[in-house]
């Protein structure tokens, strides 16, 4: 289908695009700006390409902080059909970099919470930002949730 690989790509270079100044403008305000994005603090997380083996870094809403060190994030790509790369990265290998609004980067360990976890924690996430909601209507894939926990 021509018309959903044009929106896919158009897409992909939204997400790309808005990453990206999202990015300069923690950098550029040194963390005054940035970290936190409709009521939610923002973290930069740093997968290996599965592909590629580069580092590759993209911003994130954090719904749920646990403690001071472990977060829960939402692999929702909007309610697109398909998961974000990031995701895809994650699974492939699970050691992660954070950087915690606009923080020192953490090595971390990523989390694919199974369904029963994953049903559990819905609620927490939805009550931090409605919009999930919204995302996981959009589409019939059921939205992932990762945990990112200190590397041990």
């Amino acid at each position: 289908m021509p018309n959903t690989r044009r929106f896919r790509a158009a897409t992909d270079l939204y997400l790309k695009t808005v990453t990206t100044a999202h990015r300069k403008l923690l950098d550029i305000s040194g963390g005054r700006a940035g970290t936190r994005f409709k009521k939610m603090p923002t973290l930069a997380l740093t997968t290996t390409g599965r592909r590629t083996g580069m580092p590759r870094i993209v911003i994130l809403t954090v719904p749920v902080v646990e403690g001071y060190d472990s977060y829960l994030i939402v692999a929702s790509r909007g309610g697109d059909d398909i998961s974000p790369d990031w995701f895809h990265n994650l699974c492939a290998d699970p050691a992660v970099e954070v950087s915690f609004q606009h923080g020192a980067k953490q090595p971390m360990t990523a989390r694919v919470l199974p369904p029963q976890e994953r049903d559990r924690r819905w609620p927490e996430v939805v009550a931090a930002y409605p919009g999930y909601q919204t995302y996981q209507k959009r589409t019939t894939r059921q939205i992932p949730l990762v945990l990112l926990s200190p590397r041990r």
